[in-house]
């Protein structure tokens, strides 16, 4: 049902998918293989294991985009108690 709606030339494709989920943009690449109308948002940044990032992805070399990635991170519970605001 996904693929009728993104496949017309004049939708934008909003991709939301999790840092820790690789295989996510796999339709909208198909349809979109230019990432001309592609948007994509990575979340869950801050719950990827220690030692790993996502750079690639968000710097456009894992998955060129015509528009920039906006990364989503989450306070932890930690941080909402000491009201750290970043």
């Amino acid at each position: 049902m996904v693929r009728t709606y993104v496949e017309k030339p004049n939708s934008i494709i909003l991709s939301i998918f999790p840092a820790n989920q690789s295989d996510a943009m796999k339709l909208a690449r198909e349809v979109d293989p230019s990432g001309e109308r592609t948007f994509g948002m990575l979340t869950k940044l801050d719950l990827m294991d220690k030692g790993t990032n996502a750079l690639d992805v968000l710097e456009r070399r894992a998955y060129r985009l015509q528009h920039p990635w906006v990364g989503i991170v989450n306070r932890s519970q930690a941080d909402i108690n000491k009201n750290t605001d970043k």
